[in-house]
């Protein structure tokens, strides 16, 4: 049962308790020493409230997500605010090859397999340990050939509250046998807060320390080529407007529909903990900065929210939110020359992602 409950967001631990496939779901609120809150339900790991203040001292939800359990599983966007996994994006034709045989995924997304298929870490009922105010555990067994992946998978995520309002993910999976992996979150952020309807993302000043992208088809797969940011559409080394370039007249905003791209993270050595992307929203002064060990983070601008309703009464109009996926690049297993996947008996996949929320006047 959750320890905490929400005093900021007006939402109800209880209204997130229910048994599903004969295990409990529930609501865990994190509270960090100035009082600001964290909310977070063990189905698929969804965050629902993120409570952090404006330059004004205002106290806002600045993550989409649902009031209920109900409508977080029936959710009109499966992967509003969850974990995300074995396989974080897409593979394309949803096919690889590991020790010599061919793997079969479902395929969800066009004609290719995404997000570790539908019933992937998203839609998956976690074990929930809360070990403090600040820390949530949440823990899962994936057995041998769910959605068509190999090796039985143990993955624990834990969630750290700071008291400087760091949202710190940290990731650790073992597996019994060869397997590919690719973890995330995919929490959809509104800095100015959500509302009805929640404000646009356009005007949001975005710096991305990233030199480098992937493209991709009008599949969303990437093409192979790592391609330079300058003078594209995807230069965000000097900050400027998510809307500036967002409906450009290039072949790649086409293909996402705005923004749907894996960004190659600047790193002096594989697996260092740095700033990925900056993120500031002018009318509030909220500033987000995303740091990660992963080599890539796929920025998505929502390209394809209709409106539907979000947690108490708000609502999610297309491009109201954008999205840091601390992540392996797309269709790695089937592009040996991007950083490996792959996960042996005997090692640890280990990873570290901090969305951190600050105020700048």
């Amino acid at each position: 049962m959750s320890t905490v409950q929400p005093k900021l967001s007006g939402l109800k631990a209880e209204d997130f308790q229910k048994e599903i496939n004969g295990k409990k779901t529930d609501l865990f609120t994190l509270v960090n020493k100035d009082g600001y809150e964290v909310s977070i339900t063990n189905y698929g790991g969804a965050i629902v409230a993120i409570m952090v203040p404006d330059k004004d001292g205002k106290v806002a939800n600045v993550i989409q997500g649902h009031d209920n359990i109900d409508a977080v599983v029936n959710s009109p966007e499966p992967y509003l605010s969850t974990l995300i996994g074995r396989y974080g994006n897409r593979i394309c034709k949803g096919k690889f090859q590991l020790n010599g045989k061919e793997y079969s995924l479902a395929i969800n997304n066009g004609p290719n397999a995404l997000h570790g298929g539908p019933t992937g870490l998203h839609a998956q009922v976690w074990d929930a340990y809360q070990t403090g105010d600040q820390n949530l555990t949440l823990n899962i067994i994936l057995p041998y050939g769910h959605e068509g992946f190999s090796g039985e998978v143990k993955i624990s995520v834990e969630f750290t509250w700071t008291d400087d309002n760091e949202l710190v993910i940290e990731y650790l999976a073992t597996t019994n046998k060869r397997t590919i992996i690719n973890l995330t979150h995919h929490a959809f952020f509104s800095l100015q807060g959500i509302a009805n309807p929640t404000p646009g993302i356009e005007d949001q000043l975005l710096y991305m320390n990233c030199d480098f992208y992937i493209p991709i088809d009008d599949t969303s797969i990437p093409t192979g080529e790592i391609r330079s940011v300058k003078g594209t559409p995807f230069d965000f080394t000097t900050p400027k407007p998510v809307g500036q370039d967002i409906d450009a007249d290039d072949e790649q905003i086409k293909n996402g529909a705005g923004y749907d791209h894996c960004f190659v993270c600047n790193k002096k050595e594989f697996g260092e903990l740095t700033l990925a992307a900056r993120l500031v929203e002018p009318k509030s002064g909220r500033v987000l900065e995303t740091y990660t060990t992963e080599p890539g983070v796929q920025i998505y601008t929502d390209n394809w929210a209709t409106g539907y309703p979000i947690q108490q009464g708000c609502t999610a109009p297309r491009r109201s939110s954008i999205c840091f996926e601390a992540q392996h690049f797309p269709d790695s297993p089937n592009r040996p020359y991007f950083p490996p996947v792959v996960l042996h008996p005997g090692e640890k996949y280990k990873q570290k992602t901090i969305y951190k929320f600050s105020i700048e006047n």
